[in-house]
Formats: C-alpha cells, structure tokens, sequence
C-alpha cells in the first residue's frame, strides 16, 4: 500500500469506535423515538441512546468489525458506506432522531447525505451533528508558526477527515439542505472554558474544539 493511499485507511484502533458522547446526547430533545445513528462505530452512543430512552436504535457503521460489535447493543446495523446505503434504499424510516457525530467530515458529499436522509425523518424529528472547528487556533499556530497541518492518527486532525467547518458552513450547510436550525452549541474544554467566561465568548470561534447543530425539518 502507497503512503498517499494509507493515509485515508480508517484505524483499526478499537477505541476509535467506542465514544459514546454521552454529553452529546444528553442535549437531544426528549423523547427520542426511534433513532438512527450514522456513524455507529461499535455502538458506544447507541448505549447512551437506549439509556436516554430511545424506542429502537438502527445504525450505519463503515468498519465491519465495529458494526460487528454495535449488533450487540443497536437493533439494527447496516455494514457499508452510509452514502451507499441511504441513497440506495436500505432504511425504512421514519425516524424521529438522527444523529452523525463526527461523520460530516469524513464524506466526500456531506450536503447529498444530509439532502437524502431529510425525507427518511418524520415532521417535526430532529437531526444532531458535531463537526471539529476550522478555526481552532491550534490549526492557526501550526499553520502560521510550524508550517504544517499535522495530520494525526485520530482527533481535531484526524487524517481520514476529507471536509472541514468552521460555526458558519456547518450551520449554512443544513439549512441550504432544508434543515432549521435550533441551537449551535461549541465543545470548549479544560481551562478554555476560564477563557471563554472571562472574553464572554468572544474567543469562542477560536477555542471550540467542535460545533454541535441540533436542527429539525
């Protein structure tokens, strides 16, 4: 295998598909429903879906090894490329609760997925993304100081990443897909949560590691 080619392998780390972002989660509108989850990994936030009370949990994971392990905890798991697999037919909705966490940026065609799974979602249901922030200032003083992005195995740089969203083109994608937008919240941690009190969010921009967007058709 070339090193161009190695580069946009997906790790076989199984930690890579087992967050469960229970503080995503725990932002979702309640009552759940039933949910679908793009993205599943190994069914780490499909645990915390079912402990927020979600009705049944249909997943789509990439990885088969880690779709293997979501079977034991989601009713449902599709094994392939979630583009594939939802413009091909393979889910019957409708769904009352999407999720995509850390996906967006992986696709070739975000805006076609999004444009595609809205008719698979019931009036009124809601979808949730997180997407790493463009404009983290790390990406800044690298850029500027070091010279280099820094690609990385996983994380903010994660080398498999092929799309990239600051606050404005996330929000702008979904509603350009239909969506509306109900609340964009940042993902700030550790003493960056000090700094963006103290600026009253005015360094928010710079300093939130990902954008959560809870929209709904």
């Amino acid at each position: 295998m070339s090193d161009a080619s190695r580069a946009f392998q997906v790790t076989d780390d199984p930690a890579y598909y087992a967050n469960a972002r229970a503080d995503l989660v725990a932002r979702l509108p309640r009552p759940l429903g039933r949910v679908l989850d793009v993205g599943c990994g190994a069914g780490g936030v499909g645990r915390s879906l079912r402990a927020a009370g979600a009705e049944e949990i249909v997943g789509i994971e990439l990885n088969a090894d880690a779709a293997a392990r979501a079977r034991e905890v989601l009713d449902l798991v599709l094994a392939g490329d979630a583009e594939t697999l939802v413009t091909g037919g393979e889910l019957t909705g409708p769904f009352d609760t999407v999720v995509l966490y850390d996906v967006l940026e992986h696709l070739v065609d975000p805006a076609a997925l999004l444009a595609t799974l809205r008719p698979l979602v019931a009036p009124g249901g809601r979808v949730h993304v997180s997407v790493p922030n463009a404009r983290h200032f790390s990406l800044l003083r690298d850029l500027i100081l070091r010279g280099t992005f820094g690609y990385t195995d996983w994380g903010h740089r994660d080398r498999t990443h092929l799309r990239w969203f600051t606050r404005r083109d996330i929000v702008a994608l979904l509603r350009d897909d239909g969506w509306h937008v109900d609340d964009v919240v940042p993902s700030i941690m550790g003493r960056n949560q000090l700094v963006d009190r103290a600026t009253f969010g005015r360094t928010r921009e710079f300093i939130a590691l990902q954008w959560q967007v809870l929209a709904h058709r």
